[in-house]
């Protein structure tokens, strides 16, 4: 049984990655969407004429209140990836997330549903290769991890509980994203790092897909107040997606082992470097510890069982399209 799909819905972090393609399949489908948005924020990937923006600002609680007048489902899927220190993931993350669950339970007419983007980050790696189940111990290994476990406790702790869906994401991948485009750069050219010489593997999910799950999460009545992996039912090594994005450039990729050490001592330098310049680099000291694990593994069988959510893009497909998306944006040479 499905719910009538509200008039208006609020997107927080619509200007992100996988806010904007959400935002675009929600106004494909005739939506009434409104983005929450600060003042400096850009929109560049925004269809500002057929959308609302509210001005407003998660960490301060400006303009909340005035964001939430008549709207039906809230996905929240704004958030802190990367930082150049450890409390800015806890401001994101944690702090937003109260901000919001306070705005939406002081307003005279509550959202029916809200939707809350997790991560697999909260959870932590599969130690065995058996890829992890939604009720496994979270046992997070980084400040982005760990702060996305405590959104999810406030998110669960909250008088909003019954209302919400976590949807927790692993690795992520499409047209516009900033970070796995440096694996494509770096496969383009026909190199693949690799810390230390084990081969690892992980669940992904091409954002499009990642779009419709999360819009299934918010119509699916029995899926309040439940917590669902996103993803493709079968895992890919990192071997694999190198190889795939190679072979589009028409190079051969070249596997290159970095020594754990030398990871380490490199991700401290570029840390050093994003303090001094004042901006945020993906490579850390802890995205090396996330590395460093195998298997970074969801199972996903909850959400095709219960959401009847299936992924429509393979590996190859989702590895093509954003390829050509990178090519013809100037983004790959």
């Amino acid at each position: 049984m499905r719910e009538n799909s509200p008039a208006t819905v609020l997107v927080t972090g619509g200007t992100g990655f996988i806010g904007s393609h959400l935002v675009e399949l929600l106004v494909a489908g005739g939506a009434r969407v409104r983005c929450l948005v600060r003042r400096k924020s850009s929109l560049a990937y925004l269809p500002t004429d057929r959308i609302e923006l509210a001005y407003g600002d998660l960490v301060s609680g400006e303009g909340l209140a005035e964001a939430l007048e008549g709207v039906g489902t809230v996905y929240h899927i704004a958030g802190v990836t990367k930082a150049t220190a450890a409390e800015r993931f806890y401001t994101g993350n944690v702090k937003a997330t109260e901000n919001l669950l306070a705005a939406i339970e002081a307003a005279q007419e509550r959202p029916a549903r809200l939707v809350h983007v997790s991560s697999l980050a909260a959870v932590g790696p599969s130690a065995d290769g058996v890829p992890l189940m939604e009720d496994a111990r979270p046992h997070p290994l980084t400040h982005y991890g760990k702060s996305k476990l405590e959104a999810e406790r406030i998110v669960r702790n909250s008088a909003f509980a019954s209302r919400t869906v976590i949807v927790r994401p692993p690795v992520v991948y499409g047209p516009r994203d900033t970070d796995v485009y440096l694996v494509f750069r770096s496969a383009s050219r026909g190199v693949a790092l690799r810390i230390g010489s084990e081969e690892s593997y992980f669940s992904y999910i091409y954002v499009e897909d990642l779009a419709r799950m999360l819009m299934a999460a918010a119509t699916v009545e029995s899926a309040a107040g439940r917590t669902y992996f996103a993803g493709n039912a079968e895992p890919a090594s990192w071997g694999q997606f190198n190889s795939e994005v190679a072979k589009l450039a028409g190079r051969k990729i070249h596997n290159v082992s970095v020594p754990p050490f030398v990871a380490h001592t490199l991700a401290f330098l570029s840390e050093v470097s994003s303090r001094l310049r004042g901006s945020q680099s993906i490579l850390s000291r802890e995205k090396v510890r996330e590395a460093r694990c195998r298997y970074w593994l969801a199972n996903t069988s909850r959400a095709e069982r219960e959401l009847g959510f299936q992924t429509e893009t393979s590996l190859e497909d989702g590895i093509a399209k954003t390829f050509t998306w990178y090519k013809n944006s100037g983004w790959l040479s």
